[in-house]
């Protein structure tokens, strides 16, 4: 334990805390057990890190990670005996989906020792979400993504902007004193800008070793796939990437991947839950989930230039943003007569030439243009929806 003492000490001496995550002030750390999943590379472990830092003393804190050869013999209930008995208050464990049965024992920690703090985090979203159904109303769950356009200016240029809801984007209140032309930003955001690390060197290496990671390790493992299986995962977000969006077609998508017709909406499932695609779905029924999916996305506007930048187009660019960023807030429906449907208003998604023709029938309906700084009427920037959070 002394040896896990030393590196979770080494590690939160070195948290950058210059930077704070949208995620930092939404979470209820008073909560006795936290769960914060996301997708590989969103910034969860540095989060964890920060906070303890700012705000815990180290002598009653512990940061271990499950995938630490400590817990090749020892258990996690151990762990938390030994740790109590020293005066220890608040435990974080990172990669909890690495440790096999995690749920179980997280339970019984809960039950057993009501003055300990839990905080785990995962990466592997689908084995979290079958976990934390073992872990009934025990622990609060909080689902994080990547970087908004406007963490984007602050942590990449320094340009410091407030968050801006949905309607006072629409209505024309976006100020940024420090931006006087967010396009050329906005282009680099695109390519570069949702993923922390792409501050590092090599975002094509490591973007592509988190995709491999994901498609070849965590999915099979949660799935009990075979490797074959786990191939034509890989497959499946090749025909995508190339694709997307496109109406899926799930008989013509079996054929190409010699798979039953029956496993192509799971595999659709497994991908977008750890955070490669995302799926528009109509509002039938309203509530989230039980639509019909509509089309088929990449998950953000990286993984485009990532997987399929030969063949991507701006049309396909401009409508990912908007549904990735505009998720985090609302819940994001295919419009029957356009592009996108929230909160009872109609998006249509364009270029700045694009005209009014689609949603000249509909009362509350918007047009989202790129390639322009400010908006006016019913016109919206692009750009500017990527403040949200």
């Amino acid at each position: 334990m002394e040896k896990l003492f030393e590196y979770s000490n080494k590690l939160i001496k070195e948290a950058d805390t210059g930077f704070l995550r949208y995620m930092y002030n939404e979470i209820n750390w008073k909560s006795r057990m936290i769960g914060l999943i996301g997708p590989r590379g969103v910034g969860k472990t540095t989060l964890v890190l920060q906070y303890i830092k700012q705000n815990l003393n180290p002598t009653e804190t512990l940061y271990v990670t499950a995938e630490d050869f400590y817990f090749v013999d020892n258990r996690i209930t151990e762990l938390v005996d030994t740790f109590v008995k020293y005066g220890g208050k608040y435990l974080f464990i990172d990669e909890i989906h690495k440790y096999k049965d995690w749920a179980k024992e997280l339970k019984l920690i809960y039950d057993y020792h009501k003055d300990l703090r839990v905080v785990f985090t995962g990466s592997s979203v689908l084995d979290i979400k079958k976990g934390v159904s073992d872990l009934s109303r025990r622990a609060v769950m909080y689902n994080m993504q990547g970087l908004s356009f406007r963490e984007y200016l602050q942590l990449f240029h320094n340009i410091s902007a407030k968050t801006y809801s949905l309607e006072e984007i629409l209505e024309h209140k976006v100020e940024i004193a420090d931006l006087k032309r967010p396009q050329p930003l906005f282009a680099d955001y695109l390519k570069r800008g949702y993923y922390p690390f792409a501050l590092e060197e090599d975002l094509e290496i490591r973007l592509g070793q988190i995709i491999n990671q994901t498609l070849e390790n965590d999915i099979p493992m949660y799935a009990d796939m075979n490797v074959a299986t786990g191939r034509k995962l890989k497959q499946l977000l090749a025909i995508i990437s190339k694709s997307a969006p496109f109406k899926p077609n799930m008989s013509k998508i079996a054929e190409m991947l010699s798979a039953s017709r029956n496993n192509i909406a799971d595999y659709c499932l497994y991908i977008e839950e750890a955070g490669m695609i995302s799926q528009l779905r109509d509002n039938t029924g309203g509530i989230r989930g039980l639509g019909k999916v509509d089309k088929i996305y990449l998950d953000n506007t990286n993984l485009i230039y990532t997987l399929a930048e030969d063949t991507s187009n701006k049309g396909n660019i401009r409508e990912t943003f908007f549904l990735n960023q505009m998720r985090v807030r609302h819940d994001v429906f295919a419009s029957p007569v356009s592009d996108f449907l929230i909160d009872n208003k109609t998006f249509e998604v364009g270029g700045k030439n694009k005209g009014q023709k689609q949603i000249k029938e509909v009362e509350n309906g918007y047009i989202v243009k790129d390639d322009i700084e400010s908006g006016f009427l019913n016109v919206v920037p692009l750009w500017q929806l990527g403040l949200t959070y």
